[in-house]
Parts: C-alpha cells; sequence; structure tokens
C-alpha cells in the first residue's frame, strides 16, 4: 500500500491520511540541530499497514535532509532505529 505522508512544520507533526483514517508522527525541537520523535498515533483501522513505518521513514529522511540529530523519545521510534541500522547514524550522540 502507498502511503503519503504530509509535514505540517506549524504543528511539528508528519501525518498520513488514508480513507478518512489517520496516522501521526508528532516531533519537537529541543535544539536547533536536533529533533526529538515524541509521539506516533495510528488510527486502529490503519494499523499492521506499514503506516507507522512510513512515517517513521519520512521523519529520518526528513532529519537526514536537513542535517539533524536525533532523539528518540517515542518507543516505536526508538524500536525502529534499532531495527534499521541504516538511520543509526542520525541518533544523538
Amino acid at each position: 500500500m502507498s502511503v503519503n505522508i504530509e509535514h505540517h512544520t506549524q504543528d511539528q507533526e508528519f501525518i498520513a491520511t488514508i480513507g478518512g483514517h489517520t496516522g501521526e508522527l508528532a516531533y519537537s525541537t529541543p535544539a536547533e540541530d536536533v529533533v526529538d520523535f515524541t509521539h506516533t498515533f495510528v488510527d486502529e483501522e490503519l494499523r499492521g499497514q506499514g503506516v507507522g513505518e512510513a512515517l517513521a521513514h519520512a521523519g529520518l529522511q526528513y532529519a537526514r535532509q536537513h542535517q539533524l540529530r536525533v532523539r528518540t523519545s517515542c518507543k516505536f521510534m526508538a524500536a525502529f532505529v534499532r531495527q534499521h541500522s541504516e538511520y543509526q547514524d542520525l541518533l544523538e550522540a
């Protein structure tokens, strides 16, 4: 399934909307060069369909494009980065 993701910078979130249901990856910027992924939520109807993973990829690609260090306060994002070694170089030291 293809997931379209919108980045709402003013709300500090990435949003996926499919068939009236949504998924969200929220973040904060505790420092100029740090993005902290704080919360992931996917509507029950969309769970298990790769929406959370698509949101994670979008957020991490954004961090890479803007040379941001990544903090993962969100448990889902922490687990996702652990499982995807291609993103571990982004983690804040």
